[in-house]
């Protein structure tokens, strides 16, 4: 039982050590164009993070005027009735 667990251990070693020490590492042309993606997909999520900001704030600007609207509207009924 251990000469087989010895052997599915050397087996695994050896396959992992298989990789080459290249693929394993980044250039800096890697880096450089991970850097740039990573930077555009923040820049998109604060475009859209900001973009809904807007439409939330808009949103509440017209619930607010429609409030005052009707508050208006109710206080100029109980002054003429």
């Amino acid at each position: 039982m251990k000469r087989i667990a010895a052997f599915l251990l050397l087996a695994a070693l050896s396959v992992a050590c298989s990789v080459p020490a290249s693929a394993q590492r980044m250039t800096t042309d890697q880096y450089a164009k991970r850097s740039q993606r990573d930077a555009k997909k923040q820049q998109k999520m604060l475009k859209k993070a900001s973009k809904n900001q807007t439409k939330a704030q808009k949103k509440f600007e017209k619930a607010q005027r429609k409030a005052t609207k009707k508050a208006n509207k109710d206080l100029s009924k109980r002054r003429t009735g």
